[in-house]
């Protein structure tokens, strides 16, 4: 048995050795305490590991998203220049001219300045395949250039060999090397956006879990995250519109209208409905932007969209082309009939007057009218016909003009006739024939008018009437202008050496008017045949002065300014205004022969002519009749006080030899 005493709770020792119990307390809540700011260090360390995690792994793929984005619309760019080259070559070769070619090296301008912006920003691949698509690119454009002066020769079959051997393998290698690279970058966008979108996705759900200690964090991080989501969206929407609205007015542009004309034309297919099309051009915009400046013109335009807009249906397209031209297309036209009336209401409304920073400024405006069915059956026919409507339009001062098959000049018979033409000019094929003018006062042989002729070798004697007029509509009438004008100063020449001084009157078209060089041209063949100005006179017709006036008068001027003498032809039949000839620097008016052939016959016509007299007198301009043909027209005129006449009754066109002979003989009388 144990001596010790019996345990009880005045003798503790009696369980043993005593137990330190606030100690052990004291070392527990130690450990719990020192664990628990581990665990609160930790958690606020996983946190901002978390956050920062997030953070840095989101904006890499914003960044990624945002740069891939960036090389997409790049490459985008890039083929939808090389969609358009395309696209104005096929134009070229049905309508040559200064302004297609022109636009067809912007396009490629852009086209490569988009592949530089890809070369910047883009791989190592990326600007290996720009290395090689510019090594492309210099043999096609050779061949480009080369196939272009080939249809301006008229060389059909040049054209179509170039084309096959050497334009089209060449493209197609540059528009599958720059599509290609196109679809995949777009692949490549898409798959960044959904990654950036995945982890979004994944940080908003797992955000409230692991950041419950953290609600402040998480909020501020959502914050962030919306704030990234919503500037990527707004970056896409904007650069989604920027691809298909004009950035001036903010309307459809040409690819916009293009998608919509397709789908209107589909669904007007499959319920029977005709989609219509009106092409709009300003007429003088330009005076506009060199009078007041290109904010007036800026403003004129952004209101000029507004008001089509105000006047166009629901249903409408309203869409800036460039420049100062406009497109409406009209889903479920009611035939021709209802697209000229909706175009004659949109006339009315844009060319009422405009104001704009207190200036008050009237425009005028051609519209070409098709509609489907009618016009054509596919989008690209149907524009290209609105815009032969439109010049047709504008060239004949109609305001507003339906698309004429028999007025389209671009068949292939008159395709060859152009090349034809062209060989022609360099073979010396045409000539000219001299048409006397005469004083009614004293006799005297006032000047010659110079009338092209040519001399076909299959076709035998062309009328000018068959060729000029197609000429006009292409680049070839600077050619046969000059031609013209070179062929007539140097016949003045040969005469003024054998003492026969008299001027010669050479014609002008619309075309000559908008040609900056037609000064300097003059100025160098006047020098070249060492002739005075005033030995020269240039007959132009009231259509090509109203074809764009202002122009016009620049360029008149210049000439008149000069010594030149300038006449119009066919006065009368045009749609010259007195306000606008009282500011022309005109010397001579020359009235139309319809006029003076039925004077006799006709009432009407005989006090035409007689105002004609008077109105160039009042106006310090000397008066000729055109077309008389017989001895009582010639007496006539003379009572009226008319100052020259032209005719068969005088002379008939003839050789420069035939009317040396001629002049010879009348002075000898």
């Amino acid at each position: 048995m144990s001596n010790l005493p019996p345990a009880s709770p005045e003798h503790p020792e009696a369980f043993g050795p005593p137990i330190a119990v606030p100690a052990v307390m004291r070392w527990l809540k130690t450990i719990s305490s020192r664990w628990a700011r581990h665990g609160l260090v930790a958690v606020l360390l996983a946190i901002s590991v978390f956050a920062v995690w997030s953070a840095i792994t989101t904006g890499r793929l914003a960044q990624e998203a945002i740069a891939s984005s960036l090389l997409s619309d790049d490459y985008t760019s890039a083929a939808f220049a090389v969609t358009e080259a395309e696209s104005l070559e096929r134009k070229y070769r049905l309508e040559p001219g200064p302004e297609v070619r022109r636009r067809y090296d912007e396009v490629v301008t852009e086209l490569m300045s988009a592949l530089d912006r890809v070369h910047q920003s883009g791989s190592l691949q990326d600007r290996t395949l720009v290395e090689y698509i510019r090594t492309s690119q210099q043999p096609y454009l050779e061949s480009i250039n080369r196939m272009f002066d080939a249809v301006d020769r008229g060389e059909t079959a040049e054209v179509l060999r170039i084309d096959n051997d050497e334009v089209d393998p060449r493209f197609e290698i540059i528009e599958q090397t720059v599509s290609q690279a196109s679809a995949n970058h777009h692949r490549v966008s898409i798959q960044s956006l959904k990654k950036l979108r995945a982890r979004e996705s994944f940080n908003a759900n797992t955000t409230p879990i692991v950041f419950i200690a953290g609600l402040l964090l998480v909020g501020l991080f959502a914050n962030v995250l919306r704030r990234t989501r919503i500037e990527l969206d707004s970056q896409r929407k904007d650069a989604l519109h920027a691809s298909l609205h004009d950035k001036l007015t903010g309307l459809p542009n040409r690819t916009l209208l293009a998608d919509r004309f397709e789908q209107a034309m589909r669904l007007g297919r499959r319920q029977g409905s005709t989609t219509g099309l009106l092409l709009i051009d300003l007429d003088r915009f330009k005076e506009v932007n060199d009078t007041l400046g290109h904010h007036y013109g800026d403003c004129l335009l952004d209101q000029v969209g507004k008001r089509l807009i105000n006047e166009a249906r629901e249903i409408d397209t309203v869409a800036r082309l460039g420049g100062d031209e406009f497109a409406i297309l009209l889903p479920s036209a009611e035939g021709l009939d209802g697209a000229l009336k909706a175009a004659q209401r949109l006339h009315t409304a844009i060319t009422a007057a405009f104001e704009i920073d207190g200036v008050e400024l009237d425009v005028e405006a051609s519209f070409g009218v098709v509609v489907s069915g009618l016009h054509g059956d596919d989008p690209s026919t149907l524009m290209q016909r609105a815009d032969i409507a439109m010049y047709a339009a504008k060239k004949q001062g109609k305001g507003i003009l339906a698309y004429d098959p028999e007025a389209d000049r671009r068949s292939p018979e008159r395709l060859a006739m152009l090349g034809e033409l062209r060989r022609g000019l360099e073979r010396g094929e045409l000539f000219l024939e001299y048409q006397p003018k005469v004083s009614l006062s004293t006799g005297e042989v006032t000047g010659v008018e110079a009338l092209v002729r040519w001399q076909h070798p299959v076709r035998g004697l062309v009328r000018p009437d068959e060729f000029i007029p197609f000429a006009e509509l292409t680049g070839i009438i600077g050619s046969l202008t000059q031609y013209v004008l070179n062929l007539a100063l140097s016949q003045v020449r040969a005469w003024v050496d054998v003492g026969i001084r008299i001027p010669v009157a050479v014609n002008i078209s619309a075309r000559n008017l908008l040609d900056d060089k037609l000064v300097f041209q003059i100025v160098d063949l006047l020098e070249h045949h060492q002739l005075t100005p005033n030995m020269l006179m240039l007959e132009v017709t009231e259509s090509a002065i109203m074809l764009d006036s202002y122009a016009a008068r620049t360029i008149l001027r210049q000439l008149h300014s000069m010594g030149i003498h300038i006449a119009i032809d066919d006065f009368g039949v045009g749609y010259t205004s007195l306000a606008q000839l009282k500011d022309l620097p005109i010397s001579e008016l020359k009235i139309d022969k319809s006029f003076v052939l039925a004077m006799q016959s006709d009432q009407a016509n005989e006090l035409i002519v007689r105002s004609v007299v008077d109105l160039g007198h009042n106006l310090g301009m000397a008066v000729i009749a055109e077309g008389v043909e017989t001895a009582e027209l010639f007496n006539a005129l003379g009572g009226y006080h008319c100052d020259m006449v032209q005719g068969f009754h005088v002379c008939r066109p003839i050789s420069a030899e035939a009317f040396k002979l001629w002049y010879e003989e009348r002075e000898r009388k």
